[in-house]
C-alpha cells in the first residue's frame, strides 16, 4: 500500500465574553427590579429556573433573606421561577473537600437545572469558589450569578473568572475558568460582618493599588482611620476601584485564562496561601495576603528592588489594623512555609514567576528567588522566640 499523506487540519476561532458587576442595596426587596431584570436581559418575560446556594453565615446573620428570596421569587414569578434555597459552610470549610461541592450537584441533578438555568451563588469569597466551580463543571457550565457578602469577595474573588476547591492539601488544586453571567454587589450584607472580615477585604484593594494606581494607594492612606472605623462611603469607593481595577486587568491584561507564567493580582500570594494551610486557615485569606505582601516588600527592600516607600506602606497597613506576625514558631515552619514559593509556580507551571514592586504602583516580575534573602524577610515578622531543630 502506498503511503498516505493527508494535509494538517489547522483552524482558529475567537470567543467575546462579557460580564457585569452591578452595585445595589436590598437587591431583594420587593420595590428593587435589578435581580429580576438581570435575568431578564438572558431571557426576557421567561421564567428561568433559579437554585440558590447560600453561605450559612450570611443565613446566621440576615435571617430574613430566606424569605426574602422566596417572596421576590413569587412577586417576579414571570421571570424567576424558584427551585429550592440550599444553605452550606461558609469560610474554607466550604472548599476543603468535595462534599460541599456534591451538594451543589445533586441539588442542580434535583430540580434539573439545565444550561439555561442559573445558579446563584450568595456568599463569602470560598463559597462563590466553590458554587462557581461546581457550576462549571454541571453539564459542563450552566449559567451562574455571583452575589458576594464580603468586601473581599465583592472586591476580589467574586470579580475574576476563576472558580476552586482545595485538594491534596493545596488551595485551588482544583479549578476550573468560567465567566458569570453577572456578579452583584449589594453593599448592606457588610453592615453584619466581624471587624477582621471587614478589614482583610482591604489587603486585596492594598495589592492592586500597589501594583497598578499609585493614586488609589494615596486614597486607601488618607482614608486609613475611616476604613478601620467601618465608614460605608469609602468602603464603597475601595470596593468599586479595587473591582474595576482586577476587571480590567482579566479583561485588558492579554493572558485571562493565566495561560503564561505571571500572576501579578497574586502578588504576596504565595506565602499567604501556604499560610492559610499551615495555620488550618484559621488566618483570613485577606489577613494572609497582607502577612505575604509585607514578606514580598521586605524581600523586595533587602535586594534592591524597593525603595523608600517601605515605611509609608506599612504604616497604612497598620493604621487599617492588620496584624503583620507570622503565626510560626519553629525553623522546620518556616522551612515549610518557603516550600510554597515551588508550589506556587507548580499551580502555574513554566518559569517561576513572582511579581514584586519597585514603587507604589509599579510592578516587576522576577524569575528566581534568594532563599536565604527570603527566610531573612520571614524571619522578621516572627515575633515568637525560635526554636531550632
Amino acid at each position: 500500500m502506498d503511503k498516505i499523506t493527508l494535509p494538517t487540519i489547522q483552524q482558529e476561532f475567537q470567543v467575546r465574553y462579557t460580564y457585569q458587576l452591578l452595585f445595589t442595596q436590598h437587591l431583594f426587596a420587593l420595590e428593587n427590579p435589578l435581580f429580576k431584570n438581570v435575568l431578564a436581559e438572558y431571557h426576557p418575560n421567561e421564567p428561568i429556573k433559579c437554585l440558590f446556594v447560600v453561605d450559612q453565615g450570611v443565613l446566621d446573620h440576615h435571617s430574613y433573606v430566606r424569605g426574602e428570596i422566596e417572596a421576590y421569587c413569587k412577586h417576579f414569578a414571570n421571570q424567576i421561577r424558584f427551585t429550592e434555597l440550599i444553605a452550606v459552610p461558609g469560610g474554607e470549610q466550604s472548599k476543603k473537600d468535595q462534599s460541599s461541592v456534591e451538594k451543589c450537584l445533586a441539588a442542580i441533578n434535583r430540580n434539573a437545572i439545565c444550561r439555561h438555568s442559573f445558579v446563584v451563588a450568595i456568599g463569602g469569597g470560598a463559597v462563590v469558589d466553590m458554587v462557581g466551580y461546581a457550576a462549571t463543571i454541571a453539564h459542563r457550565g450552566v449559567q451562574l450569578i455571583r452575589i458576594p457578602t464580603t468586601v473581599l469577595a465583592q472586591n476580589d474573588a467574586a470579580v475574576g473568572v476563576k472558580n476552586s476547591v482545595n485538594a491534596f492539601g493545596k488551595k485551588n488544586f482544583l479549578g476550573t475558568f468560567s465567566i458569570p453571567f453577572a456578579i452583584i454587589n449589594d453593599l448592606e450584607f457588610l453592615q453584619t460582618l466581624e471587624q477582621r472580615d471587614w478589614i482583610a477585604g482591604v489587603a486585596e484593594a492594598i495589592k492592586v493599588a500597589l501594583l497598578k494606581d499609585k493614586v488609589f494607594f494615596d486614597f486607601i492612606e488618607s482614608n486609613a482611620e475611616a476604613l478601620a472605623n467601618r465608614e460605608m462611603e469609602p468602603m464603597a469607593y475601595l470596593i468599586h476601584r479595587c473591582a474595576e481595577l482586577h476587571m480590567e486587568h482579566i479583561a485588558k491584561g492579554g493572558d485571562p485564562f493565566e495561560n503564561g507564567s505571571s500572576r501579578p493580582l497574586d502578588f504576596g500570594h504565595w506565602s499567604a496561601h501556604k499560610l492559610e494551610y499551615m495555620t488550618q486557615y484559621s488566618l483570613r485569606h485577606g489577613e494572609a495576603v497582607a502577612i505575604g505582601m509585607a514578606i514580598d516588600m521586605v524581600y523586595a527592600k533587602l535586594t534592591g528592588t524597593l525603595g523608600e516607600d517601605l515605611n509609608r506602606i506599612f504604616s497604612v497597613m497598620k493604621k487599617i489594623g492588620f496584624n503583620l506576625e507570622v503565626p510560626l514558631e519553629t525553623d522546620a515552619e518556616i522551612k515549610e512555609l518557603l516550600k510554597g514559593i515551588e508550589e506556587f509556580r507548580e499551580h502555574l507551571g513554566g518559569e517561576l514567576t513572582i511579581t514584586f514592586i519597585s514603587e507604589i504602583g509599579k510592578q516587576v516580575d522576577v524569575h528566581s528567588i534568594d532563599y536565604e534573602v527570603m527566610e531573612q524577610a520571614v524571619r522578621s515578622f516572627i515575633l515568637k522566640p525560635q526554636n531550632s531543630l
